[in-house]
C-alpha cells in the first residue's frame, strides 16, 4: 500500500523540521519525505548508530537532502533540556516539529532517568518537555507541531489517582494513557496558542496500524523477541488490510505540511476502521475531547518536567 505517488508534498525549501523517532520505520519514512520536499531536517535520536544509518538511507534516497544528527533521549529530561539548549544556541526558527517517537507496552513497568512510568514519561512528558524547551524557535518559526497518538486513544483514560502506574500496572492501560495525554496536551497548545498570540498552530494524528518497530524486539525495554502483536500485524499489511511503514507515516506528513491543514484537526488513515488508507480527517476520540483533563495535564506536566510556557 504505497501512498507515495498518491499524496502530493509540497516544496519545503527553507523550512526547519524536527522529527522525533525518525531512526527508523515510520519515522524514517516521515522524515524521507520531508527531507526530499526540500526542508532541512534535525533529526534527534537516542540511538546514534541508528540516526546515522537513517541519514544515510535519507541521502541515498534525496542525495541534495539536508539532514541534521542530534542527541536525544525522550526518556531523561535532562537529555531533553541538553537538546532543547542547542537548539535554541544555533538560533534558527523551527518551522515543523513533529513528535512522533513512542514506546509500547514493556512486558514489565519501566521508569525514565526521574523514575516515572516509561510510557508516560517518554510518549506524553518527554514530547511536553522538548516543545516547552523548543518553545522560541517555535515561536519565532510560527510552526506547526503534528503530535503521533495511536489508535489506542480511542479509550482508556487519564490515571489521575497514579499516573506513575506504581500500585497496580498494565502496560496498555499504562499506553493508552500517555497518548490521551499527549493527545490532550497538543490540543490544549493550539488553543493557548490562539488564545495567547503565541503564533504556533498544533494538531495531532495516528497512523492506523502497520508493521513498526514498536512491538519489535526491545532488549532496553525487556522485550527479547517481536510480541506475536507484530507477526499478525505483519501478515495483514501484506494482505493490505493494515498499512506499511510509509502509508502509516503519511497523515503526519500531510498534517505538518499540507496548506490546508489546521491546528486543533485530528489526521488519521481513511480506510476501514481507519487501519489504514490516505491521509484523512477525522473526529477526536472521545478521550480527547475533554477540556477540563487537557488544562490539568497541562498544569501537572510543567510541574513533574519542571518546564514552564509563557504564562496565560
Amino acid at each position: 500500500m504505497n501512498r507515495k505517488a498518491e499524496t502530493a508534498v509540497p516544496d519545503l525549501s527553507g523550512r526547519r523540521a524536527v522529527i522525533t523517532g525518525g531512526s527508523d520505520g515510520m519515522g524514517l519514512q516521515i522524515a524521507a519525505r520531508i527531507a526530499a520536499a526540500g526542508a532541512e531536517v534535525v533529526l534527534p535520536v537516542r540511538n546514534r548508530k541508528k540516526g546515522e544509518a537513517a541519514v544515510s538511507a535519507i541521502r541515498r534516497e534525496s542525495p541534495r537532502s539536508r539532514v541534521e544528527l542530534a542527541d536525544l533521549d525522550l526518556s531523561s529530561l535532562g537529555s531533553i533540556a541538553a537538546f532543547g539548549q542547542k537548539v535554541r544556541d544555533a538560533g534558527a526558527p523551527i518551522h515543523m516539529l513533529i513528535n512522533n517517537a513512542g514506546v509500547m507496552t514493556p512486558p514489565a513497568r519501566t521508569t525514565t532517568a526521574e523514575g516515572l512510568e516509561l510510557q508516560f514519561g517518554t510518549n506524553h512528558l518527554g514530547h511536553f518537555a522538548l516543545t516547552a524547551q523548543l518553545f522560541p524557535m517555535l515561536s519565532a518559526g510560527r510552526a506547526r507541531v503534528s503530535t503521533q497518538l495511536s489508535v489506542a486513544a480511542r479509550s482508556g483514560e487519564i490515571n489521575w489517582s497514579d499516573l506513575n502506574w506504581e500500585r497496580s500496572y498494565s502496560g496498555m492501560k499504562a499506553y493508552q494513557q500517555s497518548k490521551i495525554a499527549l493527545g490532550l496536551f497538543a490540543l490544549e497548545l493550539d488553543r493557548r496558542s490562539r488564545a495567547e498570540g503565541w503564533g504556533l498552530s498544533s494538531n495531532i494524528t495516528h497512523p492506523g496500524i502497520a508493521p513498526t518497530s514498536l512491538l519489535a524486539a526491545r532488549p532496553e525495554l525487556g522485550r527479547a523477541q517481536p510480541t506475536h502483536g507484530r507477526r499478525l500485524i505483519r501478515a495483514l499489511s501484506r494482505m493490505g488490510v493494515t498499512g506499511t511503514a510509509e502509508s502509516a507515516g503519511m497523515p503526519a506528513v500531510v498534517a505538518a505540511t499540507a496548506e490546508d491543514a489546521q491546528g486543533g484537526q485530528f489526521w488519521s488513515p481513511d480506510g476501514f476502521q481507519r487501519l489504514a488508507g490516505a491521509p484523512a480527517l477525522q473526529k477526536l476520540y472521545a478521550p480527547l475531547t475533554d477540556r477540563h483533563a487537557a488544562a490539568r495535564i497541562w498544569t501537572v506536566s510543567e510541574e513533574l518536567a519542571g518546564v514552564s510556557f509563557p504564562a496565560a
